[in-house]
């Protein structure tokens, strides 16, 4: 069987890759004394609030269950708004706001709606694979700026200005990003938006961490930037409803039409069981229970990042936002006798029964030396993982 030459331009998601190894090995040691702790994928260990929870089962129950609308429903459009302006301080309004199947496919429609084929996308490395792949899909041109831990890890106007080609179409950041957890400053934002804008070309920004942040400076949203900013936002990460597949997008009003006709052909619309329980992750007790479980990541990402630079992981640079930690394992490697964070993830799984992620999934700067661990797990997994790291590092 013959494939589109396309396929061969979406290498494997080797986190996912990964975690099937780690589940493979959990399943061989399930009688043994020590189970596997899971710090390899980003996902929240809370699960949907028991509000969000009883709005599912109610519109089960009432029979609202049918296709809605392309665009989402209108009272969440709304709800996601509101949130924007209460919490935010930016008016966004519902009719420039789409609801979505994840935050994948609204990266998807957005690369579809706007780039041509051999389009250039500049973008930070390292950064999330998936999202390369989504504008490798429309036929686009990831271009990958190797970036540092003195740039936390983010692209900054200098090097937008110096890579930009005849070629090129926008940029696609992410802030917080993921695997580095570090936002980027309102100031460098505007910075290098204002470098987009005067070569004409669009500037897509992944939110989809947007709330999970622990520092006032970086607590904000790129929609403050003006309607040319398009935000992709998820259900997933703050709202801890990740397997409920919602998300959403903020798109310039004129944009609207043109991914509503794509969303119509591609998608139908988002689920509609996850779209009305979503209505109640904005009542007040849903805010301030995540509110609650933000003070418990920041609290474990204090921990654990002290933890991890103590034992030989160093981390370069504090992550301000999300639940990752990016650490550089070349000494640990040279404890473990391997090379290369692969092989050192490997190891950890072998002997201390413990799943990170390898940095080869996330780009080509330095990445090989890095290994990505989630603290999305409870506390009491976070000291246990430190325990079994500091014994198999002695």
């Amino acid at each position: 069987m013959q494939f589109a030459s396309r396929t061969e331009r979406i290498d494997p998601f080797y986190v996912m890759e990964m975690a099937k190894t780690a589940q493979a090995m959990a399943r061989e040691a399930v009688h043994t004394r020590e189970q596997m702790i899971f710090l390899n994928v980003g996902e929240p260990d809370f699960t949907a609030p028991p509000l969000v929870q009883e709005a599912a089962n109610r519109a089960i129950r009432d029979g609202r269950t049918q296709y809605t609308h392309s665009l989402g429903l209108d009272a969440l459009r709304e709800a996601v708004s509101h949130w924007y302006s209460q919490r935010f301080g930016v008016n966004v309004p519902a009719r420039r706001i789409v609801i979505t199947a994840g935050a994948s496919a609204a990266l998807h429609l957005a690369c579809l709606a706007l780039i041509n084929a051999g389009d250039e996308i500049l973008m930070s490395d390292p950064g999330y694979p998936c999202n390369r792949h989504f504008v490798s899909a429309a036929e686009g041109v990831p271009v990958l700026i190797p970036t540092t831990a003195e740039e936390r890890y983010q692209l900054s106007h200098a090097k937008v200005q110096a890579a930009w080609g005849a070629r090129t179409r926008g940029v696609l950041l992410a802030s917080p990003s993921n695997p580095t957890g570090t936002s980027i400053a309102p100031e460098a934002l505007s910075a290098i938006h204002d470098v987009v804008r005067t070569h004409g070309g669009l500037t897509l920004i992944d939110e989809i961490y947007l709330g999970l942040s622990y520092d006032e400076a970086f607590g904000h949203t790129a929609l403050a930037l003006g309607e040319d900013i398009i935000s992709i936002n998820s259900f997933s990460k703050y709202f801890n409803m990740t397997g409920w597949r919602l998300g959403w997008m903020v798109v310039p009003e004129a944009m609207v039409p043109v991914v509503e006709r794509l969303a119509q052909n591609l998608f139908i619309c988002a689920s509609t069981i996850a779209q009305h329980a979503a209505l109640a992750c904005f009542e007040p007790e849903s805010i301030a229970l995540y509110e609650q479980r933000r003070s418990q990541f920041k609290a474990r990402r204090d921990f654990f990042i002290p933890a991890l630079n103590a034992l030989g992981f160093t981390v370069p640079v504090m992550p301000d936002g999300a639940f990752y930690a990016w650490a550089d394992c070349a000494q640990a490697a040279q404890k473990l006798g391997v090379q290369g964070s692969w092989d050192v993830a490997l190891e950890l799984m072998r002997r201390a029964h413990l799943a990170a992620t390898p940095g080869r999934d996330f780009g080509h700067a330095e990445t090989a030396h890095f290994v990505r661990f989630s603290t999305a797990s409870s506390m009491a997994q976070l000291h246990e993982a430190v325990a079994r790291l500091r014994r198999e590092l002695a």
